[in-house]
């Protein structure tokens, strides 16, 4: 019988290919990037275990586990497991703890299909606590710098062209404003922390002990940052990334209304634009006590207007209307955490000499 795997810094550095039999209900809320879910027990058939296991111990569980995966069921779920395994021959498989369910598996694999197939020694539970012992680690052990700015002054930008940015908003797939969602859904908060912690341990693995990312709040959408980073994001020092209001205008446009429309047109097809114009409503909406009643009604207005025409037309001009009129709301706030924040601004200038700075900054510490 294979040995147990225990070097979860090989694989989440490599990418190894996993196959995660736990319930389908326990995937869905946490996982690990480009994993594969072959479960043994299906939902239903976990949830009637795991009652006689609290009832009646752990033999009569077994035994009614054996009963219920068993016969053409087992079959077809070793015909998956047998099909991952032969795909992925570096894989490995694992269950929560690495106990029982994976080593069933395991053990039908070998005795059904003649396949050795590793399993994780600890399962999830082990390799969740390396990363989120990751990004407890960077914290404690690397440099921080917080990129801050207006709204589309163009801070996602920067952090693509750095080598140690770190994309908080594209790990949780929100941009982090009230009107940061996305046509897809965000991940799991836990996904969320895995695919960030992930992330931190391949460029920590390539030399990078300083890392650039975005002044957030706690909460990115419905994904809420690690506590230990957020606390250090209070004093982490600030470069703070300066744009024009025009380029700032046509940014929003382009982020907000060009590429999320044609998300939704492409998630949706023909339902897409008018579930982009619902969600582009339904943000303003969202924020309808903050402007107040009178200006909220006036970009309320805009906006139908803008999109009437683009529906009509496709011409997106009139969506800078309500984008300008934002800046109402918008810089204000952002002018107070500038001087909030301005002895911790160590540099402040448009994206070219941000960049510049950043780099050189890297190579100083690096």
């Amino acid at each position: 019988m294979p040995i147990d795997i225990t070097d979860y810094r090989d694989i989440f550095l490599n990418d190894r290919p996993m196959m995660d039999t736990r319930a389908p209900v326990e995937f869905v809320k946490g996982a690990f990037p480009g994993v594969v879910n072959l479960p043994l027990m299906n939902d239903d058939e976990r949830q009637r275990v795991g009652t006689c296991y609290k009832q009646q111990g752990q033999q009569a569980a077994i035994v009614l586990g054996h009963q219920l995966v068993s016969g053409a069921t087992l079959q077809e779920r070793l015909a998956r497991w047998a099909a991952f395994a032969r795909a992925n021959p570096d894989g490995y498989l694992y269950c929560f703890r690495g106990g029982l369910r994976s080593h069933l598996v395991q053990k039908v694999l070998k005795d059904e299909a003649g396949i050795d197939y590793p399993r994780v020694g600890g399962g999830y539970k082990a390799m969740r606590t390396f990363l989120l012992e990751t990004v407890d680690q960077a914290v404690e052990q690397c440099d921080f710098v917080l990129l801050g700015g207006l709204t589309g002054s163009g801070k996602t930008e920067v952090l693509h062209q750095l080598h140690n940015g770190l994309d908080l908003e594209g790990h949780a797939n929100h941009r982090g404003s009230s009107f940061g969602k996305r046509a897809t859904g965000q991940p799991s908060n836990i996904d969320f922390e895995n695919r960030l912690a992930v992330d931190v341990l391949k460029k920590r693995a390539r030399g990078i002990e300083q890392f650039v990312l975005e002044d957030e709040s706690r909460m990115i959408g419905s994904c809420a940052l690690p506590l230990n980073l957020h606390r250090g994001m209070q004093a982490y020092p600030m470069v703070w990334l300066e744009e024009s209001l025009e380029n700032r205008v046509e940014r929003v446009l382009r982020d907000y209304v060009i590429d999320l429309c044609a998300q939704f047109n492409a998630e949706f097809g023909e339902a897409g634009f008018t579930l982009f114009a619902e969600r582009l409503v339904q943000s303003l909406a969202n924020i309808h006590k903050r402007l107040g009643g009178e200006r909220y009604q006036r970009l309320h207005g805009l906006m139908q207007e803008a999109l009437a025409e683009q529906a009509r037309s496709g011409n997106v001009d009139l969506h800078r209307g309500w984008i300008v009129g934002l800046r109402e709301y918008y810089d204000p706030m952002y002018a107070f955490q500038r001087e909030k924040k301005g002895a911790r601004i160590e540099f402040a200038g448009e994206q070219a000499a941000v960049l510049e700075y950043l780099r050189e900054r890297a190579a100083r510490r690096g």
